[in-house]
């Protein structure tokens, strides 16, 4: 898979900074680079790439003015390069896939690009699943009602691996790996880590939706655990238990939910 590239920054040494680090990346074919916003939004328009490396701050159309002037395609993912950390927030509400800071380092730049094959992957993946709904529907209509919604017919990989989590007025990056469980308050999430604890305005269902089902189950109305960080089950009165987690904490699995806890019991 070949991720088609566009660069846009007014400053040429940070292009060509950018550029030699992108050539030693195999995958990556750099198609255009752009010195201004509006040069940007022409390129997107015209060119269609996968991948837009992004400044932020430009005369005229800055970054954000960028991808908002391309909503109405099907747009590119951006990642954001910048020499001002300050602009973080809004570069993931803007649902960036990264932003990386001025220098760019060459790990972070890698982790960046790894995060752009996962959402490529996944979003070839819902396509071609349409494509074969609407062939099917031609030649064999029943079989198409006996396919999987699109939605849950990718693989794991539509799933999150990295949540992006507002808390105190910054932005912290959480391995969902990391995540023991999570308790629901209202429209918000409290997301437990081992060591950290996180507020997400969320609410269950939708996070639900966003974490694989194979790691992350319901135990209680307002909870859900990572099955992974469970090492002990320890029973309790009407039918009832709690998960005691790597960390030590420990979790109430209700009545209603104690289905999962047999997938421990053998």
């Amino acid at each position: 898979m070949t991720i088609r590239t566009i660069i846009v920054d007014d400053e040429k040494l940070a292009v060509q900074g950018l550029k030699l680090r992108l050539d030693k990346i195999a995958d990556i074919e750099i198609i255009e680079t752009c010195a201004n916003g509006r040069e940007a939004i022409r390129a997107i328009k015209v060119l269609k790439p996968d991948l837009v490396f992004l400044d932020i701050q430009m005369p005229g159309f800055d970054g954000f003015s960028v991808v908002k002037g391309v909503m109405e395609l099907d747009p590119p993912l951006f990642i954001f390069v910048t020499a001002f950390s300050e602009h973080a927030l809004r570069a993931f509400e803007a649902n960036a896939i990264d932003y990386l800071m001025k220098p760019v380092d060459e790990d972070r730049l890698a982790d960046a690009v790894e995060r752009t094959r996962v959402r490529l992957l996944e979003r070839r993946g819902l396509e071609e699943v349409e494509k074969l709904k609407t062939v099917l529907a031609e030649v064999a209509p029943d079989a198409v009602e006996q396919m999987p919604e699109t939605e849950e017919a990718g693989t794991g990989n539509r799933f999150e691996k990295m949540l992006n989590i507002k808390d105190r007025g910054q932005i912290f990056r959480v391995d969902v790996d990391s995540i023991e469980h999570v308790e629901a308050a209202g429209d918000y999430m409290c997301i437990y880590t081992g060591d950290n604890s996180l507020i997400l305005r969320e609410t269950m269902k939708d996070l639900e939706r966003r974490l694989d089902p194979r790691a992350f189950q319901r135990v209680h109305r307002s909870t859900i655990v990572n099955l992974n960080q469970v090492r002990q089950v320890k029973p309790h009165t009407n039918g009832e238990c709690f998960l005691v987690l790597h960390s030590g904490a420990e979790v109430k699995v209700s009545r209603s939910y104690r289905d999962v806890v047999a997938r421990f019991v053998h």
